[in-house]
């Protein structure tokens, strides 16, 4: 008996992704335009070099936090109508990040915009995966989807320069609620609703565990990263670790659960989101520093810094679009660890960067970003692919978990490793000053170039000291985005292997 074919995707799906896109072009554009306004934020509400991280890095880790129990959550009631929903959620936080008035209240906001995109990020996966039900169908419409992401990152510090020429930092929050309202209008249009419809209650006691076992284990890693082994990391650790047993000890007793554990026992699923997860952080790491790195060191104003990494993303989207026709040619373990390998001389290009030209940093953002885009593009879709569509919204949420967490964790432990040291380099000078002073400049780049314009011809040393050592702390993040690059290239061709030319995650 032969097998009844899979249907095509008509307009109306096409048409959908065209909307689907829309949130993946905002986070990232999001993302971009807040590393811009880094040092215009920093002057103005003067955080913390932890207060500044925590800006960073909170609404990724909510994001890491609230992905599992959102896209479990969309299998249930939908996901349109989780998407819709989110995007409600996100257009109100956005209004809030823009008029907060200190880095707490800052914080605060992003943590909200992290729960509001938690919403938004398995919605669109899973309805892709619904939605195109082809094989070759869904590698493209994954190819779009994440080519949006590119798009936003290319788009973002122009528009985010020509912004922050204006206006001030604030206004860079308000650019997610026109693309909101946008989403909310074209949504109910084009977009058809899937829920799973086998599934149970939400499972409350669940959904609790899985948002304590994230925040603590991830909050064990960003203060073990700042301060070394304190009592404060060891506790948040043990808990995490306590907490992930019972959660998992939970998933595997109930008949439906809120993790598909089972998902994992493909070894294809698992080694994509393993190498998802430590793509990113390596490269968010390294991205975390560039914008500052230009801004500071080069001495380029926003609108310029966005305009010399235009090539970059540029060369991105063309690299997103030849990843389909290379997926049909080679393994994807070939493909894979071939790009990583290709990221790995963007990382050695980047960490050879010098404090006169851009052009290496830039040079080196082309071809670690080049690199990086078969993982992100392959990964995805194996992991996606490899479940079942009534448990697309789990998959997809395991999938974003993956990233969302390897972007946050890139930033706190890379970050962290950055600002140590910055610091380091800075012991020299930072012992000449006055107690205070030391303490301004030791903090962030931004606190020593507004320490150095206060201090007259004294200014010029602590001006020099401060862009070296942050070029230094650049050259420290790259040569470890290399090293776990690598590794995950590596890691990639073994556990890849078994997989055929166009071979799906089955």
């Amino acid at each position: 008996m032969s097998e009844t074919p899979i249907p095509r995707a008509t307009r109306r799906e096409w048409w959908g992704l065209a909307v689907l896109v829309l949130p993946t072009i905002l986070l990232a554009l999001d993302m971009t335009v807040l590393h811009l306004a880094v040092p215009l934020l920093a002057a103005d509400l003067k955080p913390t070099s932890a207060q500044l991280l925590w800006i960073l890095d909170i609404y990724g880790f909510m994001i890491a936090g609230f992905l599992v129990t959102m896209g479990t959550l969309g299998d249930r009631i939908g996901r349109r109508r989780l998407l819709l929903t989110g995007a409600v959620a996100f257009g109100l936080a956005s209004i809030l990040a823009a008029y907060a008035h200190s880095a707490t209240a800052l914080i605060v906001a992003r943590a909200l915009l992290g729960v509001a995109g938690a919403t938004l990020m398995p919605s669109t996966l899973s309805l892709i995966r619904n939605m195109f039900r082809r094989d070759d169908e869904r590698t493209l419409a994954i190819t779009v989807w994440m080519t949006g992401f590119i798009v936003g990152s290319a788009i973002g510090p122009l528009v985010g320069g020509a912004i922050l020429a204006v206006f001030s930092w604030g206004a860079v929050f308000l650019l997610g609620v026109p693309v909101m309202v946008l989403l909310l209008i074209a949504g109910p249009i084009v977009l058809p609703e899937f829920r799973d419809t086998q599934a149970g209650r939400l499972d409350v006691r669940s959904a609790l565990l899985s948002v304590a076992v994230m925040l603590s284990g991830i909050y064990a890693l960003k203060d073990a990263a700042r301060h070394g082994g304190s009592l404060a990391a060891l506790v948040a650790l043990v808990a995490a670790l306590l907490l992930g047993w019972v959660f998992v000890r939970r998933q595997r007793r109930l008949a439906d659960p809120m993790l598909d554990l089972d998902l994992f026992a493909n070894r294809a699923f698992t080694a994509s989101v393993c190498a998802v997860l430590l793509t990113l952080v390596a490269l968010s790491g390294t991205w975390l520093m560039i914008y500052q790195y230009l801004q500071g060191v080069i001495g380029l104003t926003p609108l310029r810094a966005g305009v010399v990494m235009l090539p970059a993303a540029l060369v991105q989207v063309a690299g997103a679009a030849v990843v389909p026709v290379l997926a049909r040619r080679l393994r994807p373990a070939v493909l894979v660890s071939r790009g990583l390998f290709v990221a790995v001389a963007g990382f050695g290009i980047m960490a050879i960067a010098g404090e006169i030209s851009p052009w290496p940093a830039v040079l080196g953002s082309v071809v670690m970003g080049v690199g990086v885009m078969p993982m992100m593009i392959m990964g995805t879709d194996l992991v996606v692919g490899s479940a079942p569509p009534e448990r697309a919204g789990a998959a997809a949420a395991i999938s974003e978990t993956a990233a969302e967490l390897g972007m946050a964790l890139g930033i706190a432990l890379l970050g962290s490793l950055g600002a140590a040291v910055y610091r380091w380099q800075m012991g020299d000078v930072l012992a000449s000053l006055p107690p205070a002073a030391a303490a301004q400049a030791a903090e962030t780049l931004s606190g020593a170039l507004a320490l150095a314009s206060t201090l007259g011809t004294g200014g010029d040393t602590v001006l020099a000291s401060a862009r070296h050592a942050f070029t230094v702390a650049l050259h420290a993040n790259a040569a470890v985005g290399a090293a776990i690059a690598l590794a995950t290239a590596l890691g990639a061709r073994v556990l890849l292997r078994h997989l055929p030319v166009g071979g799906g995650g089955h």
